[in-house]
């Protein structure tokens, strides 16, 4: 059986960063590099014309940097799930690009199959949050909401507190219900009440509010 493979779409500026990340991922079964992009302009065009599933997209580039053109993909109803690449330096447009509807962050630095691992929870319906980013994430989310002080975790439920500190963890459903001998469906269940008990609307903010509210294990 033939499995369907994840197209990828690239875009950043530097053309070594470009050609590395292509051959990271070809070397992947089920990942194909279908464009490489130099600028936002040039992934705005790629995207229309490409239809990858997924984009990594680079905040700093000529012409239209990352987080312009996450807004004009988003504006433009684009089918493409969007993961920003970025280093230590970017983090005052990170809680940005949460609003605006990116599905991951990755740091350029991070590990080969950290990077992988974002793109196939993506592709899937799941964000994915680099764990040593989630520290500059709560600095910025902190700047915005200052008010709310009540600790809405005493609303979970054990097992949803403990889907909650999976959730930051990175993990997918998948890997949830296998970590917790539970079904997907059951997991989805309990994603979707901590998201209203804890009024969050993504699985990137629920991550956020976790390490903001220093949840750990039990």
């Amino acid at each position: 059986m033939i499995r369907t493979k994840i197209k990828v779409l690239i875009a950043d500026d530097h053309a070594l960063m470009r050609q590395g990340l292509k051959q990271i991922l070809e070397l992947e079964e089920d990942i194909e590099v279908i464009g490489l992009a130099v600028n936002g302009e040039e992934a705005l065009k790629m995207d229309q014309q490409l239809k990858p599933d997924v984009i990594l997209l680079d905040i700093n580039m000529p012409k239209m940097n990352g987080i312009q053109a996450l807004r004009r993909l988003k504006d433009m109803g684009t089918d493409s799930k969007i993961i920003i690449l970025t280093i230590h330096d970017d983090k005052e447009y990170l809680f940005e690009t949460i609003n605006i509807g990116a599905s991951g962050y990755v740091l350029k630095d991070a590990e080969a199959s950290s990077l992988v691992k974002a793109i196939r929870n993506v592709y899937n319906g799941d964000s994915y949050i680099h764990p040593t980013l989630a520290s500059a994430l709560v600095k910025e989310y902190n700047k915005v909401c200052k008010s709310e002080n009540e600790d809405k975790t005493e609303k979970l439920t054990r097992r949803e507190y403990e889907v909650l500190i999976l959730i930051a963890e990175g993990n997918n459903n998948k890997e949830i219900a296998d970590n917790l001998f539970i079904s997907e469906k059951t997991v989805k269940n309990h994603v979707s009440n901590i998201f209203k008990k804890i009024g969050v609307t993504d699985r990137t903010q629920a991550a956020i509010y976790a390490y903001k509210n220093s949840i750990k294990k039990i």
